[in-house]
C-alpha cells in the first residue's frame, strides 16, 4: 500500500479559491475541485472535511488578500484622491486584463450564497465591513493632510466608494474600460 501523497493545505486552498471564484460554489463540483487542486477528493475531504469548509478557507483566503492590497494601496503616498483611483483602476484593470472575466469573489458569493448561507454571507460582509473601514481611514487621514474637505462625511463616502466596487467589479463582466473607469471618475468627483 503507498503512502498518502502529501500536500500543502495552504497552496491547495489557493488552488480552490480559484477554481471557485471562475466557477461559483455550486458550479465547482468536487471532482473540478479534485483538478484544480492535484489532490484527490477522498484526501480532500478528509483534510477540509467538505465542499463548503473549503470554500469558508478560500473566502477567509480572499479576504485576507484583499484587505492586505487594499491597505497597500491606500497607504501608497499621495491624496486620498489619487490612491483611492489607483486601488480602483487596479481592480477594474486586473478584472479586465483577467482571461476569464469573473469580477471579485466576494461580489459574486455574495449574489450566489447571500441571504440564503448565513457563512457565506458573513465572510462576505466581513470583508466588505472591512473594506470600509480602510477607506474610511483614508479619507479621515485625507482630511487631516487637507486633501479632503472637512465636510465630508468620510463614513457616508466610504460606504459610497464600496458600492461602487461592488458594482465595478460586477460590471467588469459586461463592460469595457471606458465605461468603467467613467464610473471611477464620477465616484471620485464626491470628495
Amino acid at each position: 500500500m503507498g503512502r498518502p501523497k502529501e500536500f500543502q493545505p495552504d497552496a491547495v486552498v489557493a488552488q480552490a479559491m480559484e477554481a471557485f471564484w471562475t466557477s461559483g460554489y455550486a458550479g465547482t463540483s468536487p471532482a473540478d475541485l479534485a483538478e484544480a487542486t492535484g489532490v484527490g477528493k477522498g484526501s480532500l475531504y478528509h483534510a477540509f472535511g467538505s465542499k463548503r469548509e473549503l470554500f469558508g478557507k478560500a473566502l477567509d483566503l480572499y479576504g485576507r488578500g484583499g484587505s492586505e492590497l487594499t491597505e497597500a494601496y491606500l497607504d501608497e503616498p499621495g491624496t486620498a484622491k489619487e490612491r483611492i483611483r489607483a486601488y480602483l483602476e487596479f481592480l477594474v484593470d486586473t478584472d479586465l486584463d483577467a482571461p476569464v472575466r469573473r469580477g471579485c469573489l466576494a461580489a459574486n458569493t455574495a449574489l450566489e450564497l447571500g441571504g440564503r448561507d448565513p457563512e457565506a454571507t458573513e465572510a462576505v460582509r466581513r470583508m466588505t465591513d472591512r473594506t470600509i473601514e480602510l477607506l474610511t481611514r483614508r479619507l479621515e487621514r485625507g482630511q487631516r493632510d487637507g486633501d479632503v474637505a472637512p465636510e465630508v462625511d468620510a463614513r457616508s463616502q466610504a460606504l459610497l466608494l464600496m458600492n461602487t466596487i461592488v458594482g465595478l467589479r460586477v460590471m467588469a463582466r459586461t463592460h469595457d474600460g471606458p465605461v468603467l473607469h467613467g464610473i471611477i471618475e464620477s465616484a471620485l468627483a464626491g470628495f
